[in-house]
């Protein structure tokens, strides 16, 4: 009897092991099986704007090279941050991820009840790119310069309506940089994307925007806008007879909007570095480039370390000129 009860718990000891060592050897595997099913691209930002047109053309080839579909999200509103915190606050397993702008370097300063922390709550994956901002009026515009623009700013004091993506956006940000430099007063108008800024623009119900050559290249080749500037430090190749505004007598003016691909913060690093490569490969494919590159993008792909160091770097720049500016969410 004793020895029948031995080996019971001999052999029940036996299998216990047998389950560890079982354990032990499924996690790498199930580690190196990323991606079993689809991956989710949020942009929290809507439908036809210039984030989401990056995250479809970047996911598109990212999909293929993983060997899934990936998914992408429009989730607008709250100046972003339902997308961010969205992905913030979701498993940190690699398959719902963020493609972030400029919001998630601006943010920090504007809203003091953010639902989450740039820095801590993400992992940085991969930086994408960036495109200088381009000024642009509707055709019926009497401006045919950025100075014609500030002279009628200057006749009529708070008359000239911009619009932007949301408060402390790029095109916000643009404005109110333009506004403090050529002392002027401009009425900002913020809307929950791009997009919808960009058909009131077209419309006739805002005086001009500074937006990304994402979104206005299309428009200025059809004749439905008239760019006045770039706000790069050079002359964007797609529209070189539009001068910048430096130019135009504002030295020292520069305004830019970038992207990048971020996961939750945790995530593992094996499944980081797979997103981080693939979408390095993505955005050294041939077909990617041109496709970017024709709407005015400037390819520029940073891994996790250069990306965070950027994030941070931008986090401390764009700080200061929002309380500076005293610039507030309403």
């Amino acid at each position: 009897m004793l020895r029948s009860t031995q080996e019971l718990f001999h052999n029940k000891g036996m299998a216990v092991v047998a389950l560890v060592a079982l354990a032990a050897l499924s996690g790498p595997a199930h580690a190196e099986s990323y991606p079993a099913r689809p991956v989710r691209l949020v942009v929290p930002y809507a439908a036809g704007g210039a984030v989401d047109v990056i995250a479809r053309v970047l996911g598109a080839s990212m999909g293929t090279l993983l060997g899934q579909t990936v998914v992408v999200e429009d989730k607008p509103g709250g100046s972003a941050n339902i997308g961010a915190e969205y992905v913030a606050k979701a498993p940190a397993d690699g398959y719902t991820l963020l493609l972030g702008s400029v919001g998630l370097t601006t943010n920090g300063a504007l809203f003091s009840n953010l639902g989450y922390d740039t820095l801590r709550d993400f992992a940085p994956v991969e930086r994408v790119g960036y495109a200088p901002l381009v000024f642009v009026v509707d055709a019926a515009s009497p401006a045919k310069s950025l100075k014609d623009l500030i002279a009628m700013a200057r006749a009529k004091p708070g008359a000239l309506t911009y619009g932007s993506s949301g408060n402390g956006s790029s095109a916000h940000l643009a404005g109110e940089l333009l506004k403090s430099m050529a002392g002027i007063d401009l009425v900002h108008v913020p809307y929950k994307g791009g997009a919808p800024a960009m058909t009131d623009l077209l419309g006739g119900r805002l005086s001009f925007m500074a937006n990304n050559p994402i979104e206005v290249i299309p428009h200025i080749r059809s004749g439905k806008l008239r760019a006045l500037a770039v706000g790069g430090r050079e002359r964007l190749p797609l529209l070189p007879d539009v001068p910048t505004v430096a130019e135009q007598g504002l030295p020292g003016y520069e305004a830019t909007v970038w992207w990048g691909v971020l996961a939750p913060a945790h995530t593992p690093p094996a499944i980081v570095k797979t997103l981080s490569d693939d979408a390095a490969k993505a955005l050294n494919d041939p077909d990617v480039r041109k496709k970017l590159a024709d709407a005015g993008a400037v390819i520029s792909p940073e891994g996790p370390d250069a990306f965070g160091t950027f994030l941070r770097g931008e986090i401390a720049k764009w700080t200061r000129v929002i309380q500076s500016s005293g610039i507030r969410p309403e």
